[in-house]
């Protein structure tokens, strides 16, 4: 159980304080520009301040001739001048003037002066080394997030790929549009059903699912603010965790049961997966669609298998591929590597404290990393090997960790309160946190990548063309 939660009721009572807007600007935080020197062009050659002689083009015979030479000179001098006379013409002739030591064979070179085209073209030069990049300390926005629900079991912002961002805030669920910076109010919750306990975005973008204290499921089409359909009697308690998976929305309830709902269909339930035996916190699919991890306050992670699933909800329990019980506390941070499809990574409460990667096909867990606090979510870039997680006590901030090395290439600080949640824009370059001091953040940390890739939208037609008569 992780130390670190707080109950729904508690939470309803520190709403008592003056309410705020929504949403609006919080106070600005100016730019600060990185203080330190660009890099230098690593392509261009240097050379040293100084020349070394070339042995290579010494006589050392002649060195040594002329090192004792000037001893025999005074000698010859001095017994007969004639003689030495005749000993220098001598030496003129045969050694042709060869009277130094040190030689230089050839001339100092000369800086080069290449362009970029010839230094483009020139198979010689070393490819440049990729400048890294200025990651900001501070938030680029901070917005006010009155009413967050304090509970680390819950799942309350999403960013849909219409580059509209959700966030729950206590009966309600705002939608905020990164294009436009303007905000809406999509629905208020009845107190008997609220609060929101969890919100994910269909793969269109413009669909919704929001999870309740109630255990209803609601599904909200956001182009025309109308509900579509109210799944009940799914869970036995509040819904706190939500993935989809095309035409698949699976949800995660404080009754340890996971469901897959068909929403195209009357009978929604298709699958139930029964493994954890408290409340399911973390869900999320892999890109594939394959595998499903989910994490619980059990302190458990399991991997299940799509080709595993019983067709038949009546079949009973589905058996999971793997089971796995490294974690101490839990397990609410799931994230799929985007570069490698069998890589999970996964962060563990306030008793664990450990980000853990896992091979799911094998079920290993190929290493595991100490945090030093709760990890509350944890995001991969799509652009660079880079992982960002969100923590809790003492420093509640946001890491950026290289990985495989895992070393730490930044810590963005900011938040006064545990960072519970995290959503990336569609792009993958943005970042928003809100935490539980009622913040809500947004960062600059993944960058841009180096190549704009058009978004490929997928086709959902006939996800929800028949709400209408099932509801």
């Amino acid at each position: 159980m992780d130390a670190g939660s707080h109950s729904i009721s508690s939470e309803k009572s520190r709403a008592a304080a003056a309410p705020r807007p929504p949403l609006q600007e919080a106070v600005s935080r100016p730019y600060m520009p990185s203080l330190g020197s660009g890099c230098r062009n690593p392509s261009a050659k240097c050379y040293g301040d100084r020349f070394i002689p070339d042995r290579s083009a010494m006589d050392m015979d002649m060195a040594h001739y002329l090192l004792t030479e000037p001893k025999k000179d005074k000698e010859n001098a001095a017994a007969s001048p004639s003689k030495e006379l005749y000993r220098r013409l001598l030496a003129e002739k045969l050694l042709n003037n060869r009277t130094r030591i040190l030689a230089f064979r050839n001339k100092p070179p000369e800086p080069e002066n290449i362009s970029f085209a010839d230094a483009a073209s020139s198979n010689l030069q070393a490819k440049p080394a990729k400048q890294r990049r200025h990651i900001p300390q501070s938030a680029e926005r901070t917005l006010d997030a009155p009413e967050l629900v304090d509970d680390y079991y819950l799942n309350l912002l999403d960013w849909g790929s219409n580059n509209v961002l959700s966030i729950a805030l206590g009966d309600t669920l705002y939608l905020w549009d990164a294009s436009s910076g303007s905000t809406s109010e999509l629905v208020t919750i009845d107190e008997d059903s609220g609060p929101i306990t969890s919100v994910s975005w269909a793969p269109d973008g413009r669909h919704i699912a929001v999870g309740l204290n109630s255990s209803d499921v609601q599904l909200w089409d956001t182009s025309s603010n109308r509900l579509l359909r109210t799944l009940r009697g799914v869970h036995e308690a509040r819904v706190g965790s939500l993935a989809w998976n095309n035409s698949i929305l699976t949800t995660g309830g404080m009754d340890g049961k996971i469901v897959n709902n068909d929403v195209r269909i009357r009978d929604h339930v298709v699958q139930t997966y029964e493994g954890h035996s408290q409340e399911v916190c973390g869900l999320k699919w892999s890109g594939s669609g394959q595998q499903l991890a989910s994490g619980g306050n059990d302190n458990l992670l399991h991997i299940w298998d799509v080709s595993m699933a019983s067709s038949m909800p009546s079949a009973g329990r589905n058996q999971w591929l793997h089971r796995l019980e490294d974690h101490m506390a839990a397990v609410k941070a799931l994230a799929w590597c985007p570069f490698q499809s069998n890589l999970l990574a996964t962060g563990g409460g306030g008793s664990d404290r450990c980000i853990k990667f896992w091979n799911t096909h094998t079920g290993a867990c190929l290493n595991s990393v100490d945090t030093g606090s709760q990890v509350c979510a944890l995001l991969w870039n799509k652009n660079e090997r880079e992982l960002l997680s969100s923590h809790g006590f003492t420093q509640n901030q946001l890491t950026l960790w290289k990985y495989p090395s895992m070393v730490k290439m930044a810590e963005l600080t900011g938040h006064t309160s545990r960072v519970l949640f995290m959503a990336q824009s569609p792009d993958g370059c943005t970042v928003a946190s809100a935490a539980a001091d009622e913040t809500l953040r947004f960062w600059n940390v993944f960058g841009a990548p180096e190549t704009p890739k058009p978004a490929a939208k997928a086709s959902h037609t006939g996800m929800f063309n028949s709400f209408n008569h099932i509801r």
